[in-house]
């Protein structure tokens, strides 16, 4: 939660929470499966329920050590929940989140080594930058001069070095952005844990700071994981990715992997780039830029044009193909022109059998 006001009660609150924050175990003493001990970070049957309604159902997932990990999916899936519980903002229903060997459950935010970079930032507004930077430090009792010098370490390593005096209100949102990536950092945290840090930026800006936080997570290389609706964000970030649907976990894995071979049509229609068709032998995936307009007698199956958009490197074509079902086609431009399809024209459509992924039922 932000806290927006200011003054000594407020921060002494703030300390409260992060440090001395006790934690009641409400998880069913009968299901001991959370007392499994793993090294790394792992979620062990994580679940989160909100008044009956459930938000985590069970997952279980071990993230790779020192990886860029990104939990995709959309609104209300589960993503922000299990995020929230790996960093002891939210209370764990049942199962554990294991932590170098340790349930770490039950511990108040500060002391589990991670830290957490918020949407919103929530940067302090009555405070400057290096004290923004340095005051997790200022709550552990690190003395003036030692924790200067850690937030100092800190902004140069954001290159905000020049801007320590300034206060927030005077930064840009891509500066702001930074700050809060250093305060994260300054405590060096086993794990990172960002919550949508780029949905503030423009357009332009997030592709700038998808590369410098990519470049910043290897040269750290601690393990980063990343809550994100963006499939683009994901795809162009992560080393992993977990993708969740109605509080479970879809499917995980190397980005080029879950991209590649979708398991499920929820995953092949969210990750996009993918046409789901309903074959003879069953319900398939295949890739957009797989698919080839040859003409009808040479084709697998028939289609009809239905639109055409120039979108600049590649053209997008929509066609109806048997069944009404709807299909599009990606282009290389060049390709496209050399041979222009209009809307309305009949086409055949094959594609490599490669291509080609089997869908669970």
């Amino acid at each position: 939660h932000t806290i927006y006001a200011c003054g000594h009660a407020t921060l002494k609150c703030v300390e409260f929470f992060l440090f001395s924050q006790p934690k009641t175990d409400h998880r069913d003493p009968n299901n001991k499966t959370w007392f499994a001990m793993t090294s790394d970070l792992e979620l062990v049957a994580l679940t989160k329920r909100y008044d009956g309604a459930m938000a985590v159902d069970a997952i279980s997932h071990r993230f790779k050590t020192g990886g860029y990990a990104c939990l995709l999916g959309p609104s209300g899936c589960g993503k922000t929940s299990t995020l929230r519980m790996i960093a002891g903002h939210e209370t764990v229903t049942d199962g554990a989140v294991i932590l170098q060997n340790k349930d770490i459950s039950l511990m108040p935010p500060a002391r589990r080594g991670t830290a957490m970079m918020f949407q919103n930032y929530a940067l302090f507004p009555h405070l400057n930058i290096i004290d923004n930077v340095a005051f997790s430090l200022k709550m552990k009792g690190v003395t003036r001069s030692d924790r200067y010098k850690k937030a100092a370490e800190m902004l140069e390593l954001v290159d905000m070095e020049t801007f320590q005096n300034r206060f927030p209100d005077q930064l840009s949102g891509g500066q702001q952005q930074r700050v809060a990536l250093a305060r994260a950092l300054v405590t060096r945290p086993q794990v990172l844990l960002l919550d949508e840090p780029l949905s503030a930026l423009d357009p332009f800006l997030r592709v700038k700071m998808r590369a410098e936080m990519k470049k910043l997570q290897a040269e750290l290389g601690i393990s980063f994981i990343h809550v994100t609706h963006s499939q683009e964000e994901a795809l162009g970030l992560a080393d992993e990715i977990i993708v969740m649907n109605n509080a479970k976990i879809e499917q995980a894995g190397a980005a080029h992997s879950v991209f590649n071979e979708p398991k499920t049509e929820f995953v092949a229609r969210f990750l996009g780039g993918h046409n789901v068709l309903d074959l003879p032998h069953g319900r398939v995936a295949i890739r957009r830029d797989a698919m080839r307009i040859l003409p009808e007698t040479d084709a697998l199956i028939s289609a009809q044009i239905t639109a055409v958009e120039y979108q600049g490197i590649h053209v997008s074509l929509t066609a109806k193909v048997f069944g009404g079902q709807e299909v599009t086609i990606l282009m290389a431009d060049s390709a496209f022109f050399a041979a222009p399809s209009q809307p309305g024209e009949a086409v055949g459509l094959s594609w490599d059998q490669n291509a080609v992924h089997t869908l669970a039922a």
